[in-house]
C-alpha cells in the first residue's frame, strides 16, 4: 500500500469539525433560545394563568354545611339533635390507584360490601372538584387513632366530622317527626347546587321533610391552604354557615310515650289533637322502625328486612293507613239526617236485629243478631242508636237520604279531604258518591251501597288522622281547626301558612250539637240500667273514672261475611280479623284532647281499642286535674 494513503487531510478535518460544532451550537441555543422563550410565556405572558392554577392548587375556597334546626316538643325536649360524627373520605383527584387505596384501608379498619357500594354509588354522582367522598361512616375512636397513625402513607384519605341528625326516641317518633336521608342523584337535579353544596343529607319525611327549608340553614365558606397531599396548613378566610332554624311541635313526648305503651306490640295507630288549636298532641304508628339507621347508612339486608315485613314498619298507619270507620261514621250519619230534616231526636224505630230494603232478598244485620235468636235491640231513637251502636236505626235513616248530599255534608267533617296544615303525604281517604262510582267502577249507585254507608263500611275509607279530627269537631260542636305539628320557632318560617280559617259545620243547630255529645258520652258512661240498656263501652272504660269522656266505638269487617253465615275470629288469619276503632274526647263539657284509636285486626272496638283510648286520655288528663 503506498504511504501517501496515510497521510492526514488537516484541513478536511478541521472544516469537518467545524461544521459539527457550529450545528452543535445552532442547536443549543435553538434550545437555550425555546427554553427562555417557554420561560418568558410561562413567567410573563401566561403568568396571570400559571398563578391562579397554582393558587388554585394551594387554596381551596370549601363550602361549610349549615348545622339543621333542632326540633323540640311542646315541653322542650328534644326530639331532633345533631351529634358529631366522624367518617373515612377520600378525594378522588389524589389517588393514583384506588382500588389498591382501599385495599390497603381495609387492612387498617373494617370496610365491608355496603361500604363499598355506597362509596361507589356517590362516586358517581355530581360533586366539585377535590370534594371528599365519604367511604365509611361513625368510626369510632380506635379506627380514628389507627386511620391518623398512618395517614402520611395514605394519599387523599381524609377523617372528617361532621354533624349527622340523631333521634334519640328512635322508632317511637319515626312516624311523627320523620327523618332525614342521604342527598340522592335526583335531590341534586332539584336543589340549589350553591345552598346545598355542602349538605349530605335532607329532610325526607314527615316535619323533616315539610320544614327542609327553615331547618337546612344557609351555607357558610372557609378559604384554606393545603399541602400536597391535600391536607390543610392555615385557614385565610372563613363566612361562617348560619344555622338552620329552630321549631318547636305541639307533641308532646310524654303522652307520646303514654300512647306508644298503650297500643304495646299490637298493629295500629293513635292520634290526639289539641281541640283548642288542632295541634298534634301526639301520633303514633306501630310497628315502627329506627330512623337513626336511614342516617348513617343501613344495610341492604335491614332494608329488605323492613321492606318485606308482613307488618309494614315503613308504613305510616296514622296518616295514610285508609281504612273504613265502622260505627265510628255513625254519629255524622246521625247529624247529617237532622241537618237534612229526614229524622228528629224524638224519632224512633224497631230495632228487631235486622233491615231488608224493600223488594230484595239480602238481609243486613245489626251486630247483636244472632244465627238462632234475631236479637234487635227494641225501640229505638236516634240517641240510643248511638250510645248502643244500633246498625239498624242507620240502616233505616240513610236510606232517606241523598248519596251526594251525605258525601257533601261528611267533607265538612274532613272525609275524603286532606287533613293537616303542615302533615305531608297524608292521605284524603274516600268518600264514595254517584260520580265517584261511575268514574271508578264504572256503575250506577245502588241504594245496598248507601247501606253499607250507614254503618262506616262499603267503599268509604279513613285515616286514624282524619277520624281524630272528627272527634275534634264534634267536641268543638261545629268549629273546625286544622290539625298542625308546628307549636312555634324561633324565626318565622318560609313555608308555615296558616290558612284561612274553616267554616264551622253548617247544618246542626247548638242543641243538635249538644245531644250528640250527651249521646256519645253515653257511650262511656251509661251503665247499670239492665241488660241492653247500658252504653256499649260502659263495662270496659266507663267505671272509676275522674272526668267526663264521650266516645264512639267501630268495628270493622276485613273479609266479607257471605249472607247466613257468622264469623268465627279463630277460623281466620290473623290479618283478615276485624279492626277496631275508638274515637273520643275529654271532658266533655270543655274538651281539651280528641283522638283516634285504631288497633289492626284487634276485634272488638269497645273491648279493645277503647281501653287503650282512656288509658292515653288518662294520662294527659289526670295530673292536669289533680293539679287543680
Amino acid at each position: 500500500m503506498s504511504p501517501s494513503l496515510f497521510i492526514k487531510d488537516s484541513l478536511s478535518e478541521r472544516r469537518s469539525f467545524g461544521t459539527r460544532a457550529l450545528t452543535l451550537f445552532v442547536i443549543a441555543a435553538g434550545l437555550l433560545l425555546g427554553l427562555v422563550g417557554r420561560m418568558v410565556q410561562l413567567q410573563v405572558l401566561e403568568y396571570d394563568t400559571y398563578h391562579t392554577r397554582s393558587e388554585e392548587n394551594r387554596i381551596q375556597v370549601q363550602p361549610l354545611a349549615p348545622p339543621r334546626g333542632l326540633i323540640y316538643d311542646r315541653n322542650g325536649v328534644l326530639l331532633a339533635e345533631n351529634r358529631p360524627v366522624s367518617s373515612l373520605a377520600l378525594v378522588r383527584e389524589r389517588i393514583e390507584d384506588l382500588d389498591a387505596l382501599i385495599a390497603e384501608l381495609a387492612t387498617l379498619v373494617r370496610i365491608d360490601d355496603e361500604d363499598l357500594e355506597g362509596f361507589r354509588e356517590r362516586l358517581k354522582r355530581r360533586r366539585r372538584p377535590y370534594e371528599s367522598v365519604a367511604l365509611k361512616l361513625n368510626l369510632d375512636e380506635e379506627e380514628i387513632a389507627r386511620l391518623s397513625v398512618n395517614r402520611h402513607r395514605l394519599p387523599g384519605v381524609e377523617i372528617n366530622t361532621q354533624l349527622i341528625r340523631h333521634y334519640p326516641q328512635g322508632a317511637m317518633l319515626a312516624h311523627a317527626v320523620g327523618s332525614v336521608r342521604r342527598v340522592t342523584e335526583e335531590d341534586l337535579r332539584r336543589l340549589d347546587p350553591i345552598r346545598y353544596s355542602a349538605t349530605k343529607f335532607i329532610g325526607k319525611i314527615g316535619i323533616e321533610r315539610f320544614y327542609e327549608q327553615s331547618l337546612h340553614g344557609e351555607v357558610g365558606y372557609q378559604r384554606v391552604e393545603t399541602d400536597a397531599h391535600g391536607r390543610i396548613r392555615q385557614e385565610l378566610d372563613k363566612k361562617p354557615p348560619v344555622a338552620g332554624q329552630n321549631i318547636t311541635l305541639h307533641l308532646d313526648i310524654r303522652l307520646q310515650i303514654a300512647a306508644y305503651a298503650a297500643l304495646g306490640q299490637r298493629r295500629g295507630a293513635i292520634v290526639a289533637l289539641d281541640t283548642r288549636s288542632g295541634g298534634v298532641l301526639a301520633m303514633v304508628s306501630n310497628p315502627g322502625y329506627d330512623p337513626n339507621l336511614f342516617v348513617t347508612g343501613i344495610s341492604s339486608k335491614q332494608y329488605r328486612a323492613l321492606a318485606s315485613s308482613r307488618a309494614t314498619p315503613l308504613f305510616n298507619r296514622a296518616i295514610n293507613g285508609q281504612y273504613a270507620p265502622g260505627s265510628t261514621f255513625k254519629p255524622i250519619v246521625g247529624l247529617a239526617g237532622i241537618s237534612l230534616g229526614l229524622t228528629d231526636w224524638e224519632e224512633q224505630i224497631e230495632d228487631r236485629g235486622w233491615f231488608r230494603l224493600p223488594n230484595q232478598d239480602r238481609i243486613y244485620r245489626d251486630w247483636s243478631w244472632k244465627k238462632n235468636n234475631s236479637g234487635g235491640q227494641g225501640m229505638v231513637d236516634l240517641n240510643r242508636a248511638i250510645y248502643r251502636s244500633s246498625n239498624v236505626y242507620f240502616y233505616n235513616l240513610v236510606t232517606r237520604m241523598d248519596i251526594d248530599e251525605l258525601a257533601e255534608f261528611a267533607a265538612q267533617f274532613g272525609i275524603g279531604q286532606h287533613t293537616g296544615v303542615d302533615i305531608p303525604d297524608t292521605s284524603t281517604g274516600l268518600m264514595p258518591d254517584r260520580l265517584w262510582k261511575q268514574g271508578a267502577k264504572g256503575e250506577v249507585w245502588y241504594p245496598g251501597d248507601t247501606v253499607n254507608l250507614a254503618i262506616g263500611q262499603g267503599d268509604l275509607l279513613v285515616t286514624p288522622l282524619q277520624l281524630a279530627n272528627v272527634a275534634s269537631v264534634i267536641a268543638n260542636r261545629g268549629i273546625r281547626r286544622r290539625p298542625r305539628m308546628l307549636l312555634s320557632s324561633d324565626r318565622p318560617l318560609v313555608e308555615f301558612d296558616p290558612l284561612q280559617p274553616l267554616p264551622p259545620v253548617a247544618g246542626p243547630s247548638p242543641d243538635d250539637w249538644e245531644l250528640m255529645v250527651d249521646a256519645m258520652e253515653d257511650v262511656v258512661h251509661r251503665g247499670n240500667k239492665g241488660y241492653g240498656q247500658n252504653g256499649v263501652a260502659w263495662a270496659y272504660i266507663g267505671q272509676n273514672i275522674a272526668y267526663r269522656m264521650a266516645g264512639k266505638s267501630g268495628t270493622t269487617q276485613v273479609v266479607e261475611i257471605k249472607q247466613g253465615e257468622e264469623y268465627d275470629e279463630e277460623a281466620l288469619d290473623e290479618y283478615s280479623r276485624k279492626h277496631a276503632w275508638f274515637i273520643a274526647f275529654a271532658p266533655a263539657d270543655d274538651p281539651v284532647i280528641a283522638l283516634a284509636v285504631l288497633v289492626e285486626n284487634g276485634g272488638g272496638g269497645s273491648s279493645v281499642a277503647g281501653p287503650i283510648a282512656r288509658e292515653v286520655i288518662d294520662h294527659f288528663l289526670l295530673p292536669q286535674l289533680a293539679a287543680r
